[in-house]
């Protein structure tokens, strides 16, 4: 008999997962329904959204060559019930406190640092680069890791050996960016490209560099149809990119840069949403999300 969520101790709570206690050395992580944006949990849920990223991180995890934190399967017995499919046993880990981002592709924050200085978390990057345009070779660009509410910022490589040390610094640039090619490589035979993702890392009581938090999600990545991409306009995409333009387009009414939170998501949204992560999962992996653990409506 599985146990019930309410028999662990709830240790805390992020923008999309829940973390509980198991033992001292597991912990159970809990991926919502829930979806931020610009820095703010929305008041909208995206149906089966945990399912769905627990489900990529899971076939990220066995796909890519690098030691990770899961204890156990996604049917693992110390999984409640109520959160199978969900959820997932990891190990504890000592987090490393900076994200380390690859990009593949400039856009989003890095395009605007670009603009502002023609470089990237400080690397120079050569003139006439538009959106969209594909780096000669990926980038390891870290950003500090904020509080909740608060945002993420783009830091130097510099800056980064200021936080982990230098060597910490160079293991997880190179662990960072052998784990996106990998994974872009895959994504790209598939008809995908992951523009740019973001990784967390901990240390073990080995002082092993491992991969922690989730994987290649939507939530992380930008994923593009490989078919319709050209540069210098912004992409279609599969990821949460399309929640954030319906939030800045015209239809929201909301201000990014006012005190208001963001609106709701009109149903037609929430929908497309939900149909455009189900979609970059099933495209990646070859698998169908209806085989997936959990209830399926």
């Amino acid at each position: 008999m599985r146990p019930a969520l309410s028999d662990y101790q709830h240790l805390a709570s992020g923008k999309v997962r829940e973390i509980y206690r198991i033992d001292n050395e597991h912990l159970l992580f809990v991926a919502s329904d829930r979806i931020s944006a610009y820095d703010y949990i929305l008041d909208s849920l995206i149906p089966d959204k945990g399912r769905i990223l627990t489900a990529m991180s899971v076939f990220f995890f066995d796909y890519i060559d690098a030691p990770n934190h899961l204890a156990g399967p996604p049917d693992d017995p110390r999984i409640p019930d109520e959160v199978l499919g969900r959820a997932l046993v990891v190990r504890r880990l000592e987090m490393v406190p900076i994200e380390c981002v690859a990009r593949g592709y400039l856009t989003g924050s890095g395009l605007l640092d670009y603009q502002r200085d023609g470089t990237v978390c400080g690397i120079a990057l050569p003139p006439g680069l538009v959106e969209a345009s594909k780096f000669d070779e990926p980038l390891f660009t870290p950003a500090s890791k904020a509080e909740l509410g608060e945002h993420d910022e783009n830091i130097t490589f510099d800056k980064a050996i200021e936080l982990v040390g230098a060597v910490r610094a160079n293991q997880l640039r190179e662990r960072t960016l052998q784990i996106y090619i990998q994974a872009a490589d895959h994504a790209w035979a598939k008809g995908v490209i992951i523009a740019d993702t973001k990784f967390e890392f901990g240390v073990d009581a080995d002082d092993r560099v491992v991969l922690a938090d989730e994987v290649f999600t939507p939530d992380s990545s930008r994923y593009w149809p490989a078919d319709s991409y050209r540069q210098g306009v912004v992409q279609p995409s599969y990821d949460k990119q399309f929640v954030r333009n319906w939030l800045t387009g015209p239809e929201s009414g909301w201000d990014r840069h006012g005190s208001a939170p963001p609106p709701p998501l009109p149903d037609d949204i929430v929908e497309a949403t939900r149909a455009r992560y189900i979609e970059a999962y099933e495209r990646i992996s070859g698998l169908s999300f209806a085989d997936w653990i959990g209830p399926n409506p």
